[in-house]
């Protein structure tokens, strides 16, 4: 048992805080946690990641013996990034009573499920939705453990205007809360640097010709593609670009951050650029643990780590307020901190989001996405 105590070290919660909250507790019985996301649908390969994470660290926490002496269960949902369906999955895992969902992934299922969320009493932390409305409507229950689109867009706005001057732009988008709201940043911190897009238009997700707008991208003679939108179209798109002989590079942001997007580019992929935080899977905190997912075959790359890192930092600040009741955690989370997760140090603001947001460049290459040097 001592060892298995120790591993949690790795995973950055500290063991004795967690022995001494199971001397304290007398209560018996199971947490129920959950994860959810877009389990089907184009965009399922990020709801795998989450719930590969969160699988995890529900097996690190139990191995150490669970939350104030409670084991945890984890309940899933699935709302293949439907606004509609995740209110439904917001009321089933209500009636289940979770305490906390790790969710969901797209900003457009966050924000309504939100809803459901605050009205049932439960505590809400989004690993991957950006757009900052999730946040920035005061809700007591939602946090998240990623940047947001008005960061992120800054980052990519101010690149583009600097190493991609006398390069005509486009900015696309899918015309969902996470695609427009980045492309949207995007814009406003590209011309703040001087920089007019020469098309801003949307593009309807779910479709698999955009020859139509390539088309009059190429007749603009675009040399830049911002896209907000997911990997799916993204990698269409630049792959009937360069079939339509255009000699552009595509850039896009996080929700490009998984291979699926290189089976669907291929070649034409090549120099694709996104932004993303810093790689969490190579910071020493997280060591212990991506060796644990790596055992098991599992490649913790995108969302996995920052859907551990949200049932970490429930965990510790239930152990903080000595109950998982969700309002009391929700106020440790924002009043204490940092937690040490496999993020590193992580803080919440009265929002409820990150204090230190760490956003970078990848760039595809050889079918493979690294960070930039």
């Amino acid at each position: 048992m001592t060892i298995q105590r120790r591993t949690l070290v790795g995973a950055t919660i500290a063991a004795p805080a967690i022995l001494a909250a199971g001397r304290a507790s007398a209560q018996a019985g199971t947490v129920r946690v959950a994860v959810a996301g877009p389990l089907t649908g184009s965009n399922a390969s990020f709801g795998n990641q989450m719930r590969e994470g969160a699988t995890q660290a529900v097996t690190d926490l139990n191995a150490a013996g669970g939350v104030l002496g409670q084991q945890i269960a984890l309940e899933t949902g699935d709302d293949a990034c439907d606004p509609r369906q995740a209110v439904s999955v917001a009321n089933q895992l209500a009636g289940r009573q979770v305490k906390v969902v790790a969710g969901h992934f797209c900003s457009g299922s966050s924000i309504p499920a939100s809803k459901v969320y605050t009205e049932e009493g439960v505590l809400q932390i989004s690993p991957a939705s950006t757009n900052p409305r999730f946040t920035d409507e005061g809700a007591w229950n939602t946090f998240r453990t990623c940047g947001r689109d008005d960061q992120q867009g800054t980052v990519a706005g101010k690149y583009i205007a600097e190493h991609f001057r006398g390069r005509k732009v486009a900015l696309i988008h899918d015309n969902s809360a996470y695609g427009k709201g980045l492309a949207d940043e995007t814009k406003k911190a590209m011309n703040a640097a001087g920089v007019t897009e020469a098309i801003y238009a949307a593009y309807t997700p779910g479709e698999r010709d955009y020859n139509a707008i390539v088309s009059r991208m190429k007749a603009a003679d675009v040399g830049v593609i911002y896209l907000g939108g997911y990997h799916t179209e993204a990698g269409l798109i630049i792959r009937q670009a360069k079939e339509q002989g255009m000699n552009v590079t595509l850039i896009g942001g996080d929700a490009l951050v998984t291979n699926e997007f290189w089976q669907i580019s291929g070649a034409a992929g090549e120099g694709t650029m996104m932004t993303f935080s810093s790689d969490p899977r190579k910071r020493p905190q997280a060591a212990e643990v991506v060796a644990r997912f790596k055992a098991r075959n599992v490649d913790p790359e995108g969302y996995v780590l920052y859907t551990y890192a949200a049932l970490q930092i429930w965990a510790a600040a239930a152990v903080k307020a000595a109950t998982v009741d969700p309002r009391k955690v929700a106020d440790a989370m924002r009043a204490s901190g940092p937690w040490q997760t496999v993020l590193g140090p992580v803080s919440f603001d009265r929002k409820g989001d990150v204090t230190v947001p760490d956003y970078v460049f990848y760039v595809w290459k050889n079918g493979n996405y690294a960070e930039m040097s």
